[in-house]
């Protein structure tokens, strides 16, 4: 019997360690967001035309995503171990804490991204596959170091943030054609609204770690409310293009324009408000919004665009 139960405690232990390393590994690809942007990228993939769903396209496309994501996610928390430690929101990220190693977390950055690459460009199309490195690249060695520069690092970030959109019309019809600029443009614009109310509700924590992030270097101000009421009004006209060019119908057309009023009403809430609160508003908005327009243009899709 201790023998049994001394291998029983062994298998147990060996599951937990497993699991602890599972649960470390999606802290390190930063798997929600990650998600999001993998999400992002199928769909417009299957608003390509001609594209019909096949299982295997879509799942090989999601694995493809999510390990050049994953290891441009890798490369941020490499990079930004030290400030992580500092944020309450991040310090528990694996290399931030010590629980996994500089020297790991840049092993797996390295394998998948070079794996990811692979996938996109032998199963889809090269251009697809360049776009993912220039994203990767962009984020993991522009973007990350710029946040420490100067607040113009959101505009750098929101170009690797909305190529997920364009990768996935690219892998779809091998063309950087108009649908594929559409798709990006509206991610592209989301981006402002959504990061700017982060940097609200985390301005301590940012500040803190030396992130300059808001649009004003005053902090959450009149004219950081104002910037997000701006781009929330701009993604207005941009989301009218996907019915312009004919790569949706008039249902999705409305669905994205009261999306679209929707973010422009808490932009103003904020701007009125001017507190935590407000801004949280203007988060979850954002989280809302664009798998709404995402489906809504998917079901409404056109043939032939």
């Amino acid at each position: 019997m201790k023998v049994r139960d001394t291998y029983d405690g062994v298998q147990q232990s060996a599951s937990f360690m497993v699991i602890d390393k599972l649960k470390d590994y999606m802290l390190l690809i930063k798997f929600t967001l990650s998600f999001t942007v993998v999400f992002s990228c199928v769909i417009s993939y299957l608003l390509a035309p001609d594209i019909t769903f096949s299982f295997l396209s879509v799942l090989l496309l999601f694995i493809g995503g999510l390990l050049i994501t994953g290891s441009a996610n890798a490369i941020n928390q490499v990079t930004e171990k030290d400030t992580d430690a500092l944020m309450k929101r991040t310090a528990k990220r694996p290399v931030a804490n010590g629980k996994m190693s500089v020297s790991e977390a840049s092993a797996f950055a390295a394998v998948a991204g070079i794996a990811g690459i692979l996938i996109v460009g032998y199963w889809f199309n090269w251009t697809a596959a360049m776009l993912g490195l220039f994203s990767l690249f962009l984020y993991g060695f522009v973007y990350t170091p710029l946040k420490k520069v100067h607040s113009v690092s959101v505009l750098v970030g929101a170009i690797p943030g909305a190529l997920p959109c364009l990768i996935g019309w690219v892998a779809g019809t091998d063309e950087l054609s108009a649908g594929g600029w559409a798709l990006f443009a509206i991610q592209f614009f989301w981006q402002f609204p959504h990061f700017w109310a982060i940097a609200w509700v985390a301005h301590k924590d940012y500040s803190r770690a030396g992130f300059k992030l808001m649009p004003s270097d005053a902090g959450p101000t009149k004219y950081s409310a104002i910037q997000a009421i701006i781009y929330s009004l701009l993604m207005i006209p941009v989301g009218i293009i996907p019915y312009l060019i004919h790569m949706s119908g008039q249902v999705s057309l409305v669905i994205i324009l009261a999306a679209n009023l929707f973010m422009v009403w808490q932009s103003m809430r904020l701007y009125r408000e001017m507190n935590v609160q407000a801004a949280r508003r203007v988060m979850f908005s954002s989280y809302i919004y664009l798998p709404v327009v995402l489906l809504s243009l998917l079901a409404d899709k056109v043939a032939g665009v």
